[in-house]
């Protein structure tokens, strides 16, 4: 039974892996990397299409065929928005946007797509209103939005607590003799 509930939690936390949201902070000005990569290692970089997409579906950059492309990008990320095209080869398809904006909080798609699959990446900006970069020092700032892995983690291991509880109870019961009434001596 036990067992049974650790497959399951296991099932749930890679399925969501794949929508798994990815949380990034920025700061007023400065820049971010937004992360976006494939373990698909043994396709050709020019049959593989990256589309990244803002909250709103604009256009903010385009990886076509491996090769670079701004043709549709919308003008709010004209000369904002960059890739590592060394990294192509890693299946790296991560792109840093700077001088970052109040208005580009929100989440950031990344398309992968290729003629066998696709992929969808989400990418969840925040900006800090502080212009300043964080010193490393001090404890990094908690996202209030508690993410789907940790969701997932909790609730399997309240089902697995609670699947323990019952196992106990159950093997107690086994092993308590029936209550049987003591003979009467006179």
């Amino acid at each position: 039974m036990i067992i049974g509930y650790c497959f399951i939690c296991a099932f749930l936390v890679l399925i969501n892996k794949v929508s798994l949201q990815v949380p990034v902070e920025g700061f007023i000005g400065g820049s971010v990397v937004l992360p976006c990569s494939s373990d698909e290692h043994d396709l050709k970089l020019q049959d593989i299409n990256v589309l990244w997409r803002d909250k709103d579906s604009e256009t903010v950059y385009d990886i076509i065929s491996g090769k670079d492309s701004v043709a549709g990008q919308n003008p709010q990320y004209k000369n904002r928005a960059e890739t590592f095209p060394e990294e192509y080869e890693r299946r790296n398809f991560s792109i840093k946007l700077i001088n970052l904006t109040r208005t580009d909080e929100g989440e950031f798609s990344c398309f992968i797509i290729h003629s066998s699959d696709s992929k969808e990446e989400i990418v969840r900006l925040f900006i800090n209103d502080s212009t300043a970069v964080p010193n490393k020092e001090s404890p990094k700032q908690e996202n209030h939005e508690p993410g789907t892995i940790s969701i997932v983690i909790c609730v399997c291991i309240i089902i697995l607590l609670i699947s323990m509880i019952i196992a106990v109870f159950k093997i107690r019961r086994k092993r308590t003799p029936p209550y049987r009434e003591a003979p009467v001596v006179n």
